[in-house]
């Protein structure tokens, strides 16, 4: 406290001396009562920081002793080329100031019109009389160009205090410090952390491979699909024992009631797109999938789910804005979670024995649960082959029949808009 006390004092003093001295006749006095004074104030800050001195320490990512000696010496370097140009930096930051002299004088370090506060315009490149150096007078605070530049701005860190810098002096942004590269542990096979490392490092459906493959199967609208995403070398085996292989493959991301990715189901496709790969088993799941599902369209009042996803997107494509679960097997269809939104679920039906059984159990959990179940039953063994073999208005007819009345209006209607 006494080295402020100190400070604020001596400026006081100097303040009431200088405004009783006549402007036209005293400038020279005042100048070298002023430079005294700030003599004065250096002698003492070297006992105490400057206000942002402690701002400019804080880094990530490289050890602290590292980015500490970059940072010194990047505000090191940008403070001495913003004092060279200390009157331009002013009359920019601090516009509401007027230059007297050798200093420009201004309310404070945050630009209020006044004259408490003192720029040096001219001077040494460091130490006491340096350049750029400033003091206010009714506070005691004190620093230099980029102080000014912090408080003016209104920044926090000193990166963006740096770019702002280097903006004004029309300098390139310096090129990052390195970083040390951290090593991921690799996640368990096969579970849900696996899952979505291999979703995020796959890439959107569109114009893809894996778009091709549905398109071939009929499904040619993709809208809500960010649930699909398409890995161009996916690894995979022909058989059990068999080396392993990258191939192309559809991903599709299953996802608890909250929206996270608990596990995924990997398609395997043939080069051409065409079908699915030539291997014992195209499909294989990985993580968590019982419960969950892969969603396309937000939860509502009134949802369909099936086994497949081909299966929903076909019932999708006659009714485009119905939300659609995939449970991805007759087991995990008649465990699927009900979101607590639903009131009616329309279950599509796989025509086999475990596709009537998923059905049964997944209709007596919704009833238990105060939810309307009603079934979609298809003409063939599932709805992707109606699709496939009597068209899209065939599989609107057909759903127009098992449909409520409401909900005739409200999904079908709005399909046959979008055909037309």
């Amino acid at each position: 406290m006494a080295p402020i006390c100190a400070s604020i004092y001596l400026f006081t003093t100097v303040g009431a001396l200088s405004s009783a001295l006549r402007p036209a006749s005293s400038l020279r006095l005042r100048d070298a009562i002023r430079d005294s004074a700030q003599r004065a104030i250096a002698s003492i800050g070297r006992s105490w920081p400057t206000i942002d001195r402690r701002r400019r320490s804080s880094g990530h990512g490289v050890s602290k002793d590292t980015m500490q000696m970059t940072m010194r010496s990047s505000a090191t370097d940008l403070a001495h080329r913003l004092a060279r140009e200390a009157e331009a930096v002013c009359r920019h930051y601090l516009s509401n100031g007027r230059n007297v002299g050798r200093y420009w004088i201004v309310g404070d370090v945050r630009n209020t019109p006044g004259q408490s506060m003192y720029v040096r315009l001219f001077g040494a490149d460091s130490g006491a009389g340096a350049a750029g150096k400033w003091t206010d007078a009714a506070t005691g605070e004190h620093g230099d160009l980029l102080d000014v530049i912090r408080e003016t701005c209104g920044l926090l860190d000193f990166r963006d205090v740096a770019d702002e810098a280097r903006r004004f002096l029309s300098l390139p942004r310096p090129e990052p410090v390195s970083q040390p590269k951290l090593r991921t542990a690799p996640a368990p096979t096969g579970s849900p952390e696996a899952s979505r490392r291999l979703f995020a490092a796959s890439q959107p459906i569109a114009g893809t491979l894996a778009a091709t493959y549905l398109r071939h199967r009929g499904i040619d609208q993709l809208h809500d699909v960010q649930a699909l995403r398409f890995h161009p070398r996916c690894y995979s085996r022909a058989h059990d024992t068999a080396p392993r292989e990258s191939r192309p493959a559809m991903i599709a991301a299953a996802t608890d009631l909250g929206g996270a990715v608990t596990g995924v189901l990997r398609t395997w496709l043939d080069a051409s797109g065409l079908g699915k790969a030539p291997v014992d088993e195209p499909r294989r799941a990985m993580g968590l999938l019982l419960g969950n599902a892969v969603r396309f369209g937000p939860h509502g009042d009134v949802m369909a789910a099936g086994e497949g996803i081909e299966t929903v997107l076909s019932l999708r494509m006659a009714l485009p804005v119905i939300p659609v679960m995939a449970a991805l097997s007759a087991a995990h269809l008649s465990a699927v979670l009900f979101p607590g939104t639903l009131r009616r679920l329309y279950v599509a039906r796989d025509a086999d024995p475990a596709g009537d059984s998923a059905v049964a159990t997944l209709t007596a959990r919704a009833e238990a649960a105060g939810i309307e179940a009603i079934p979609l039953s298809p003409r063939l063994s599932d709805f992707n082959d109606d699709l496939r073999a009597f068209g899209l208005e065939d599989m609107r007819a057909i759903a127009r029949l098992q449909l409520t009345p409401e909900d005739v209006a409200r999904f079908l209607f709005p399909a046959t808009h979008r055909s037309s």
